[in-house]
């Protein structure tokens, strides 16, 4: 009767096992059913990383010691897969062996290594050559789906690093309206919106598919995701305020893609947020701090058909969308504490400044200074 309790363990083991490998790499389906196994394992590397990450207030080393978190969990994710299988495999052959050390090292040698042991008993020798055909498969089908993940890491990240020379480091939403006007290449917004509607499509898709992505952060310390995306959705709707008459249609699609693919990823971690907030909600950015970034374009050259304090409750109804999910994915990530960003706990310092070329030509030598931003009092 012992034996077959073990056996019917292990089995279970192997079987429950196998769903999750599937349901994370081959049928990704979000964090749903077993594949919440593997979310586990990645919320317990993260959370190992963040806390270590406390132990300084100073960003750029916080951004040192997160760097490794996404391939960690990776690995992570592929240890715990073969450690649940040795479990299986050791429950259904210490049955057959009688010795929990034997057993432990004839599934070892099947799973780890080229060999196969075999102790010349059909029952053990059935159990140790499905196990090395399931090692061998599991780590074919990670290696497998190594590409698919940087495939779609690379993707998110083309456009991230494009956008270095279009909003500063860190990106800011007014910066990328000011540095389009001070080149005179405003006609190219249209495009850049419609480009970035798609690109938050598209991580739309692959995060809530391969969450484990969530976990990577950008090449470069101070770009991230998440305040590439706030600054695109900022930019989109200032634009939507300031030029009500003139602004693309293209503007109003992103900014509304944006913050789908925000709710779409924060809905795949079970958070609570309002979907339908009213146009009058509360946000933290302030009408000073607005009014103070409208004078910085207007101070460019960019065409204002709406003054600020008509075009603000107007912009605050687009951002009530975004700005809360935005604020709590940018903690999540630790990401840099950019301008019109929320507050960063645990780093110090406050908003840093993009930092935009100096604005140079034989005809308008003029050099703007690094834009000072009010306090939300």
């Amino acid at each position: 009767m012992g034996r077959v309790a073990a056996i019917a363990a292990g089995a279970a083991i192997f079987a429950f096992t196998w769903a999750v490998v599937v349901f994370t790499i081959v049928l990704p389906r979000g964090q749903r059913g077993p594949a919440l196994v593997s979310t586990i394992v990645t919320r317990g590397v993260r959370l190992v990383f963040t806390t270590a990450a406390r132990l300084t207030k100073d960003y750029e080393r916080k951004d040192v010691i997160l760097a490794p978190i996404g391939p960690v969990a990776v690995l992570a994710q592929l240890v715990v897969w073969l450690a649940l299988f040795a479990v299986a495999f050791v429950l259904m052959l210490v049955t057959y062996t009688h010795d929990l050390a034997s057993a432990i090292s004839q599934v070892g040698a099947a799973m780890f290594t080229l060999g196969q042991a075999r102790s010349g008993r059909l029952t053990n020798d059935t159990i140790t050559t499905i196990a090395g055909a399931t090692g061998l498969i599991v780590v074919a089908l990670q290696i497998a789906y190594l590409p698919s993940l940087y495939a779609a890491f690379n993707r998110r990240e083309v456009l991230i690093t494009m956008l270095t020379s279009r909003a500063g480091e860190p990106a800011w939403g007014p910066e990328i309206l000011i540095r389009h006007q001070l080149v005179g290449s405003t006609d190219a917004l249209p495009d850049f919106y419609a480009s970035w509607e798609q690109w938050a499509a598209e991580v739309s898709e692959s995060h809530v598919s391969y969450p484990v992505l969530l976990l990577f952060r950008s090449p470069d310390p101070w770009s991230s995701w998440v305040l590439s995306l706030l600054s695109v959705m900022d930019a989109a709707a200032m634009h939507l305020a300031l030029q009500p008459e003139s602004a693309p249609s293209q503007a109003r699609m992103c900014v509304r893609m944006g913050y789908v693919a925000l709710r779409r990823v924060s809905s795949s971690l079970g958070w609570q947020f309002d979907d339908d907030p009213f146009p009058d909600s509360p946000i933290e950015l302030t009408e000073r701090e607005f009014a103070a970034a409208v004078a910085l374009l207007a101070e460019s050259g960019f065409r204002i058909e709406r003054q600020a304090d008509a075009a603000w409750p107007h912009f605050r109804g687009w951002r009530v969308n975004y700005e809360d999910l935005a604020y709590r994915w940018a903690n999540r990530v630790v990401a840099p504490v950019a301008p019109w960003s929320g507050a960063r706990p645990g780093i110090a310092g406050g908003p840093v400044a993009p930092r935009r070329p100096s604005h140079r030509s034989p005809d308008d030598p003029f050099v703007f200074e690094r834009p000072q931003f009010p306090s939300p009092e």
